[in-house]
Formats: C-alpha cells, sequence, structure tokens
C-alpha cells in the first residue's frame, strides 16, 4: 500500500540519516499492560514505532496483563487481595502505584536510562519524583484530566472533600512535568487554559492507526470473514454496526443500547455488534429488558490482534463516549477500515473526524439512532475518513515528533549539567 511505503521510508530515512542518540526508555504505565483498549494501544504503539526507529524501550507496569513478543515488560509484585484488577478507578490503585514506584525506583538504581516516558498523571508523579532522584528527564504522555476521568468513572464527585486536593495535586503534576504529550489538541488546550501550563510545554501528539492492519473489509479473505460472520451468529443479510472498546456509561453503552431499540423500531435487518468488556452481564441484561437481545452480539474481549478482522464485518462504526477530556482513539481504528463513524459530537471526535464524520448530540438516544440510520443508508463517507487517516495520523511521524523531544530534553539536561 502506498502509505506503507511512505512510513518504510520515513523510517528508513530516520535510521540513515547520520549519527544520533540512541535512546534508553524507561515507559511507566500505570495500568494492566497490555489489555485490549484505548491507552494500552497508545503505549504499544508509542513503544513500537520507537524500537523500530532503533531505540531500546522497558515498560513498568502492572502485576496483570498480557505479554507483548518483542517487548520488554516488567511487572510489580501481586496483592493479594486484588488478583484480578484490570481496568477503572479504584481505591486499590494507591498500592498497586506504590508498588509500581517500587519496581520503577529498582529499574533506575540497576540500570541507565536516558528518558522516563510517563504515561497518565500516576505514572508522571512516579516519574517526576523518581526522576529528579536519580536525574533522568521525563515526559509527561497526558490522556485526559485525573479528576475529570475519576466523575465519569463515578469514583469521585466534584462536591467531595477530597476533590480539591486531588485538583490541586493534578495541577502540581501538570506544572512540573517539563514536556507533556497530548493525544488532542483539545487536551492541549484544556492545559494551558484550564490548568496554567506554559504553552511552550504542551505537545499535542494525537493517536495514530496503522493502516496496513486496519483497513477496508474488501481486503480481508472472504472466506475468512463469512466463517467469523457464521461463528458470531449474523445473518448474511445483516447491516452491521461495530464497536470496539470498554464497556460503560461513560463510554455511552447504555446509550448506545437505547439507541439500537429505536433502530429496530424501524429496521429488522440491523445488528449491533459490541465488542469488549468489563460488564458483559449488565448490558446483556439491559439489551434483554430492551427486547433487542437479538440483534445485539456480545463478544466480550476481543485481542487487538484480531480487531481488524472483527471490525471488517461492519457496514459502520460507533464510537458514542460521553467525555470531554480522554482520547478516543477507537475512532481511528473505524477510519482506517473506511467505515463511516458516527459519534457524539466532541471536541476531540471533530478532531479525529474532522468534516466526514457524523455527529449526534452528546447524550441523546434519539439523535445517535438518527445518525446511524443515516450512515447505514449513505455509507461513502468511509474512503474520506481512510484517507484522512494515512494522511494524518500515521504512526511513524508520531515516532519521530517523540525522538524530537527526546533529544531536546536530554540536551536541555546536558547544557544545564555543562552550567553547573
Amino acid at each position: 500500500m502506498a502509505e506503507h511505503s511512505s512510513d518504510e521510508s520515513r523510517l528508513a530515512a530516520h535510521r540513515t540519516a547520520g549519527p544520533t542518540d540512541r535512546f534508553r526508555v524507561l515507559m511507566i504505565a500505570p495500568t494492566s499492560f497490555f489489555a485490549d483498549y484505548g491507552c494500552h494501544v497508545r503505549i504499544l504503539e508509542e513503544s513500537r514505532i520507537l524500537q523500530r526507529l532503533g531505540h531500546t524501550v522497558t515498560v513498568a507496569t502492572y502485576r496483570n496483563g498480557n505479554p507483548v513478543p518483542g517487548l520488554d515488560i516488567r511487572r510489580t509484585l501481586p496483592i493479594p487481595w486484588r488478583t484480578t484488577y484490570e481496568v477503572g478507578s479504584s481505591r486499590h490503585k494507591i498500592v498497586f502505584d506504590a508498588l509500581l514506584g517500587l519496581k520503577t525506583m529498582t529499574l533506575l538504581a540497576s540500570q541507565r536510562f536516558d528518558v522516563i516516558h510517563a504515561h497518565l498523571h500516576e505514572g508522571a508523579l512516579i516519574g517526576l519524583v523518581l526522576g529528579r532522584l536519580f536525574g533522568v528527564p521525563v515526559v509527561f504522555d497526558f490522556q485526559g484530566s485525573l479528576t475529570e476521568e475519576m466523575i465519569d468513572h463515578h469514583f469521585l464527585r466534584r462536591d467531595s472533600l477530597v476533590y480539591g486536593p486531588l485538583r490541586r495535586l493534578e495541577r502540581w503534576i501538570d506544572h512540573a512535568a517539563p514536556v507533556i504529550l497530548t493525544s488532542t489538541t483539545h487536551a492541549q488546550r484544556l492545559l494551558i487554559d484550564e490548568f496554567g501550563c506554559a504553552p511552550e510545554q504542551v505537545i499535542p501528539l494525537p493517536d495514530c492507526v496503522d493502516t496496513d492492519q486496519f483497513r477496508p473489509a474488501s481486503t480481508f479473505e472472504p472466506l475468512e470473514l463469512a466463517a467469523l460472520r457464521q461463528r458470531l451468529g449474523l445473518p448474511e443479510g445483516g447491516k452491521v454496526i461495530v464497536y470496539l472498546g470498554l464497556l460503560a456509561e461513560y463510554q455511552g453503552t447504555g446509550v448506545l443500547l437505547e439507541a439500537m431499540r429505536r433502530i429496530l423500531d424501524v429496521r429488522s435487518n440491523v445488528y449491533l455488534l459490541l465488542m469488549g468488556f468489563p460488564g458483559v452481564e449488565y448490558y446483556q441484561r439491559q439489551a434483554e429488558q430492551l427486547g433487542i437481545a437479538d440483534h445485539v452480539i456480545f463478544t466480550g474481549r476481543v485481542s487487538y490482534h484480531q480487531a481488524p478482522l472483527h471490525l471488517a464485518l461492519g457496514r459502520v462504526g460507533v464510537a458514542p463516549k460521553m467525555s470531554l477530556t480522554e482520547g478516543n482513539g477507537k475512532l481511528l481504528n473505524y477510519m482506517g477500515m473506511g467505515l463511516p463513524t458516527v459519534a457524539f459530537d466532541t471536541p476531540v471526535a471533530r478532531e479525529y473526524l474532522g468534516a466526514h464524520g457524523l455527529y449526534a448530540i452528546r447524550g441523546d438516544t434519539a439523535s445517535l439512532a438518527e445518525k446511524l440510520l443515516t450512515a447505514l443508508d449513505e455509507p461513502s463517507g468511509g474512503a474520506l475518513l481512510r484517507r484522512r487517516a494515512q494522511q494524518h495520523f500515521a504512526w511513524g511521524r508520531a515516532g519521530e515528533q517523540i525522538v524530537q523531544v527526546y533529544t531536546q530534553l536530554t540536551n536541555r539536561k546536558r547544557v544545564a549539567s555543562t552550567a553547573k
């Protein structure tokens, strides 16, 4: 494919451009890496592109999570009372993060790293404290407001006694980080306008997509698609809406099921392929209560490797995420597949989809159903979305930008050391 050749030539040029630093990067991932969703995909793809560019990456993360071939992952000790923790806000994260801090300190004491690349606010806090102790510069990979995410997850209320202290801690982390990479320009504006960060401190680094893997259905083996369709119980003539991501209220899962009920009031040949976790049983019960269970297929977890094949069954992609501050990387996967895509009208969705997305009123069930029906009838916009993904959201370009940030940070450190 043309974009693959362009990306490969870009990487080859980077590797042969002459003497350059080869960075030893310690990524701090305060999550159960790897799981098949959201921020995990960003951590994975950033690590992969850095390795392809010749750099060394070590990922420090929680005890749970799937292994990734070819990636050096170092895990924390377990805690016996929470062996199955994977996703979401939880008071148990305090212990997980303390263990992650211990693991990070052990790695920094035993190996030499040039850069700490810290994901999420918890990772940034660990990185900033230990980075100062060991003299290693820190890059903060910001993927949404800490307090707003906790509110979205119903783990925190604005009138709570701890809201104020947590908000101040979040602000301190944001200001202490020398460089912040944001997954959207909306997040960049949030940090500058609401948290008072300096404009030169914040660099947008949008989520990206591998358009060689996430590609149109016409490029897949027809027999393989037919076999998967049969295995999932999707009728041959049915039109399929696909969703791939976490199942949760802030992701709009409940609203999506309500919209599906409205769609089935006027169309009987539409099916929703709902791919993700957790909460499968909860939403299965909701589908049954709505009388749409025969038209909603729950797959549970779908591996990142298998995601393109499953998405290829879809006629339309949907991402009804409610959050106004978090990224929405699933949109890029739909774009790479060439799927017409419906999302709630948020700044993040607008940033990814541009003029070619279909936007429903945020949280409005009737509006979501209307836009999905429109997309089912007029699927031509998918090709424009794929072209947009190829032109603006390629990992090769993102990798070069990350390396430029590392270079500036380490050069800044050398100058400061010389001046002492």
